[in-house]
């Protein structure tokens, strides 16, 4: 019992209005000396949804804006890799495996959670290495494990494929869909039309990567990153920060989450990473489009557990977009708002998404409907 309170209490400090008051003062006042209006990229979802959920979007003044990015590993993901995992989910003697939030999404014509209610043997876990267990249960199946997230969950599928060749477990393979997030945010900054003055980085991909992956941002775009918590007071602190170095005349890479961010991040993870993947040459994010080296495979070496090298026969390749009257994409990149979307909260819901952003808890269309009113 003493060390649930502990943990409550640590989080209630990062949730305290007092403390958030006392930072939205602060930003006020150096707000003050902004010399023009300054536009803050989120590049996480999980920003976004503590920006909503506490109301930081309103204690901002005039000059300071909130944009959204495109970092939610599951409302960034095609519609034809979705496909995939429904192709893999209706093969004979096939589990196919993943984590929760990709039994909603959909592909061009069904879900997983379509597919399930079919007959197809889908599950959802919350660790890759429940697969092991579905393996020894099932020797007479495959378990098909659908690999999904940014640098923070590649990790643990590291972990299992090491574990798998270890063990020499032969009813698992692998379709995998980890995604990168400093390839993104560098498209975006390409774009002439950004509206991007600087970034909140997010905090459990820097606890991986190091916040060394952002280092290119002020020193080749003159883009200020700050690298922040999930908490309210984190995400409020890391706006002051920002600010601060535009009047400071300054251009760097700041950790707000150092509790648990350092520059060179987890060397061991990145080494396990590094074992088993390489960088595909392009992959497509949804509502963004193609982006060369953004996302990884496994390496030739480890063709025999790749699911894509198995049942590439059966593998849907079409591409396909999103419904024509979505503004996702340009809400991905920082150019729109889910609140001008035609469909947002009639057409497009959480329970029936047209469009990547409302596909995923953590997408910006999700969090707009859940904490603006909308509900």
């Amino acid at each position: 019992m003493s060390k649930t309170l502990q943990l409550k209490e640590l989080y209630t400090e990062f949730r305290n209005p007092d403390t958030i008051k006392s930072y939205a003062s602060l930003i006020k006042q150096e707000a003050k000396k902004l010399e023009r209006d300054v536009s803050i990229m989120e590049v996480c979802g999980g920003h976004t949804h503590t920006i909503m959920k506490y109301g930081l979007l309103q204690l901002l003044p005039k000059n300071v804006h909130f944009i959204h990015g495109p970092g939610c590993p599951v409302c960034i993901m095609p519609k034809e890799r979705v496909d995939h995992a429904i192709a893999l989910s209706k093969q004979p003697d096939v589990i196919l495996v993943t984590l929760g939030d990709m039994i909603k999404v959909p592909g061009s014509e069904a879900s997983l959670q379509d597919a399930r209610a079919k007959g197809a043997d889908v599950r959802f876990v919350y660790s890759p290495t429940d697969c092991l267990k579905i393996a020894e249960q099932n020797p007479d199946k495959t378990v098909i494990f659908f690999a999904i997230g940014f640098e923070t969950t590649t990790p643990m599928t590291s972990a299992l494929i090491n574990q798998v060749i270890n063990k020499n477990i032969k009813n698992i393979l692998f379709h995998i869909n980890h995604v990168t997030v400093p390839e993104p945010m560098r498209v975006l900054l390409d774009d002439d039309e950004n509206k991007i003055d600087a970034f909140i980085g997010p905090a459990h991909v820097s606890v991986i990567t190091g916040s060394k992956i952002y280092d290119e941002f002020p020193r080749d775009y003159k883009k200020p990153v700050v690298v922040s918590g999930f908490e309210p007071v984190d995400v409020i602190h890391s706006v002051l920060m920002i600010l601060k170095q535009f009047n400071e005349n300054r251009c760097e890479v700041e950790v707000e989450y150092s509790r648990s961010v350092s520059h060179d991040g987890n060397v061991v993870a990145q080494k396990l990473n590094d074992m088993f993947f390489e960088r595909r040459d392009t992959f497509r994010w949804r509502g963004v489009g193609e982006i060369p080296k953004s996302a990884l495979k496994l390496k030739d070496e480890y063709s025999y557990l790749d699911a894509e090298v198995t049942y590439a026969e059966i593998l849907p390749n079409e591409k396909i977009d999103d419904h024509k009257l979505c503004i996702c994409g340009d809400i991905l990149k920082g150019k729109a708002n889910p609140i001008e979307c035609k469909v947002f909260g009639n057409a497009c819901k959480p329970s029936s998404p047209l469009g990547s952003c409302m596909v995923s808890s953590e997408g910006a269309c999700a969090a707009y409907y859940k904490y603006g009113g909308i509900l």
